[in-house]
């Protein structure tokens, strides 16, 4: 599994920098959060994953579940023994970051740009019809039309990317098989009480609660038609006192459709005293190596 670590040159001499992880969905990888890494890792450890996969890691043959991207990125946190976390999460990596946080309670803020972490209400018809057997495989992984069409469907503001960051995005996913994994993360998308990720999803919203005592932001592009504006109600109704950004015409990539506000946003808030480590008596089964 492939990951950047980058960090200060010269720490504090009061301790190690914080930690700022980086969690990101599909269909990109730690390439999407490459501005906020390059502002921020003078004064931050900035850690940013590639999920199985996807990016520069590996590519398995097989498909990946919800839950055993958790357990990928638990074991990364536990490698490089990461504490005081302030998780950065989009799209998939919510739930897959909310969940690895739920198991090593290791957060003291939580930043989430449109996401997901509970059973979904709806799936979008763009999304369907990337699930529709044989042809949809074909068009993901085969024409990687799912990738492509990200690159202008998950703007507002803007109507393109540069063409070296479109590049950048693609650069991974240049075969078949290395678009396995952005076949996968549509495959698994739950549409019933049936499907092992729906359940997972369940388990994550039913623990979310408590990690309300986290300093939490929550940064949303208005225009996002997969993620709607009420996935973030939907946040907010279990984390009351979480501080929402409602950004105004803007899509699903908050961080390239609107770079400057999302970085004035997280500087702004990481440069906040921090609030005590969140309460870890909800001991997790696999944790003591810490």
């Amino acid at each position: 599994m492939h990951y950047l670590d980058e960090g200060p040159q010269n720490p504090p001499a009061e301790g190690p920098p914080e930690t700022v992880l980086f969690v990101h969905g599909n269909p990109t990888w730690s390439f999407h959060w490459r501005r906020l890494i390059v502002s921020l890792r003078d004064r931050y450890r900035c850690v940013a994953v590639d999920h199985l996969g996807c990016g520069l890691s590996d590519k398995p043959a097989r498909l990946l579940h919800l839950q055993e991207h958790i357990e990928n990125l638990v074991a990364l946190i536990r490698h490089l023994r990461l504490e005081r976390v302030t998780l950065v999460a989009q799209d998939w990596g919510g739930a897959i970051g909310l969940g690895a946080m739920l198991e090593q309670r290791v957060s003291r803020r939580i930043v989430l740009f449109n996401t997901g972490a509970f059973p979904p209400s709806y799936i979008p018809w763009r999304i369907r019809a990337c699930r529709v057997p044989v042809l949809g495989r074909l068009a993901v992984q085969g024409a990687n039309l799912f990738s492509r069409a990200a690159l202008r469907m998950t703007l507002s503001r803007r109507k393109s990317l540069e063409p070296a960051v479109a590049a950048g995005y693609l650069a991974p996913y240049d075969s078949w098989s290395h678009r396995q994994a952005v076949y996968g993360f549509v495959y698994d998308i739950p549409n019933g009480p049936k499907h092992p990720t729906w359940q997972m999803l369940a388990r994550i919203e039913r623990d979310l609660p408590t990690l309300a005592a986290c300093d939490i932001s929550l940064i949303w592009g208005m225009r996002d038609w997969c993620f709607r504006p009420d996935c973030l109600e939907r946040f907010l109704a279990v984390w009351p006192n979480a501080e929402s950004h409602r950004l105004e015409n803007v899509g699903h990539w908050v961080v390239e459709d609107a770079p400057e506000e999302a970085l004035s946003i997280l500087e702004e808030f990481l440069s906040r005293p921090r609030k005590p480590m969140v309460d870890t008596s909800h001991s997790r089964k696999h944790g003591a190596e810490l």
